[in-house]
């Protein structure tokens, strides 16, 4: 099932969606979030070994945030050799093409980020 068209909207107008991986954390973190074909992606830029990518690798499910609104999510990491990483790589280039942004979204489009791809699948809306 695809996300609400309104989150798609606000992928294309909202620098950072909020994400909470896992069951655990309390907080939520603001990260890049990119949609290919309808479907949504994330990388994780800290490749640490706490995080919300190590959350989802863990668990295989958590949250994604935009504005009031919580989308249940799964998220599965992406393998790396996947052909829709070319297409990941330049959604990110496309997406955050600002000034301030350029560094980041050609550091995350190096070989060395696909590996820290997760593909969310909605699950469902609710209030915060």
């Amino acid at each position: 099932m695809n996300f609400p068209e309104e989150f798609y909207a606000h992928l294309a107008t909202h620098n950072y969606t909020e994400i909470k991986g896992g069951t655990e954390r309390d907080n939520f973190l603001e990260i890049w979030v990119v949609s290919v074909n309808n479907r949504v992606f994330a990388r994780s830029w800290n490749k640490s070994a706490r995080s919300w990518f190590t959350a989802f690798l863990e668990k295989g499910v958590g949250q994604l945030k935009y504005g009031e609104k919580v989308i249940n999510v799964k998220g599965e990491k992406l393998d790396a050799t996947a052909p829709i990483q070319k297409q990941i790589n330049q959604a990110y280039l496309k997406r955050y093409n600002q000034k301030e942004n350029i560094f980041y979204s050609e550091g995350i489009t190096q070989p060395e980020y696909l590996d820290y791809t997760i593909e969310f699948f909605f699950g469902q809306v609710s209030q915060t």
